[in-house]
């Protein structure tokens, strides 16, 4: 009796005249748009500047890619570097292979560059990019689906993958559509840093260490149900491993920045918009320095009137004191030439 199951397409390549057009590629590209549109908008509720996720995409998105090959290359390399395969292959990033892990870590060196050049800090736009990026992981997973890779153990299920391709070595049959569950757990973890951005106002970073945290998680026990060649370490597959390592790395830069920072940055970009949930309290803060200024400015109005009142120079100058001192000191002197003027003629008269 036929099972229900996830048919693989006959080929994942469609020839437009000479142009090949790849799904594997599609996929890619349409998840590096939604990781910039989504990341843009968050940028901008967060208070920064239309179009300056996409300037940064420009340096993060080719280190990323350039990093993810990396990784596969490394951890894979005899599949590129051994006797009987052709070394050439390593750059056929077309044919998929490409490691989160270098991704991330390779692409934030490249948004490092981009944000450094606009001064921006890197942790903010990386909590706006967050959703976004898994999102694109999403997206980005059914490319394997189009090359029939990455898939899981033999099963029975209703929604097991037929495999049908026997290159690499690949047996045909029904597998569990590991593509699938982790398209599925990242498009959850999407959404669950985007609840917790919200519910906690999660800045310096946090956002993005929560994704990787999560994303690690589901990593986890999607990697060990994978059957494809990778290296063991103790039994365990080396991305596994690398999983563990990096969620330990999250959950630690997550509690120590919250204690050392807590809260979200309130500037993120310079003449950027202020943010949404700031923007009443700055308001408030502009009425007052205006209701300052007019104030001040009343105040010295007042000072200017009654100083030409009394005579004072409006410009803060103290009149000249040397001539009330000199007018208060001629009194009584000129009352003592009275006096001896007054005896005098009476002398006088006392002689005639």
């Amino acid at each position: 009796m036929d099972i229900a199951y996830i048919p693989s397409p006959s080929h994942g390549v469609v020839h437009l005249g000479p142009i090949p057009l790849r799904g594997y590629a599609f996929c890619i590209i349409i998840g590096v748009f939604v990781a910039v549109w989504l990341g843009n908008k968050r940028w901008i509720a967060r208070g920064g500047r239309p179009g300056t996720v996409a300037d940064i995409a420009v340096w993060a998105v080719p280190f990323g890619l350039v990093g993810g090959r990396l990784y596969h290359v490394i951890t894979d390399y005899e599949l590129y570097f051994s006797d009987g395969r052709d070394w050439v292959d390593a750059f056929k990033v077309w044919q998929g292979g490409l490691g989160i892990w270098g991704a991330i870590a390779l692409g934030a060196v490249g948004a490092w560059i981009g944000c450094r050049r606009r001064g921006i800090p890197l942790p903010a736009w990386a909590d706006a990019l967050a959703p976004g990026i898994v999102f694109a992981q999403a997206i980005g997973r059914w490319g394997n689906w189009f090359n029939q890779e990455l898939y899981g153990k033999a099963t029975d299920v209703p929604w097991a993958l037929h495999i049908t391709s026997s290159t690499d070595g690949r047996v045909p049959g029904y597998y569990h559509p590991t593509f699938l569950y982790e398209s599925l757990w990242c498009i959850g973890v999407g959404f669950l840093v985007i609840w917790a951005d919200r519910r906690f106002t999660l800045g310096h970073g946090r956002a993005f260490a929560l994704y990787v945290a999560a994303y690690c998680v589901g990593r986890g026990w999607i990697e060990y149900m994978r059957v494809d060649d990778a290296h063991h370490i103790l039994g365990l597959r080396l991305n596994d491993w690398t999983a563990m390592v990096v969620f330990f790395l999250a959950v630690i830069y997550i509690v120590v920045s919250a204690r050392l920072r807590p809260g979200r940055e309130e500037v993120v970009e310079p003449d950027g918009d202020a943010p949404d949930g700031d923007a009443v309290a700055l308001d408030k803060k502009a009425d007052d320095k205006a209701d300052d200024k007019a104030d001040d400015d009343a105040d010295t109005k007042a000072d200017d009137e009654a100083a030409e009142t009394t005579g004072k120079k409006s410009d803060g100058k103290k009149p000249d004191a040397k001539t009330d001192t000199e007018t208060e000191s001629d009194e009584p002197a000129q009352s003592a030439e009275s006096v001896e003027a007054a005896r005098g003629e009476a002398e006088s008269a006392k002689k005639v």
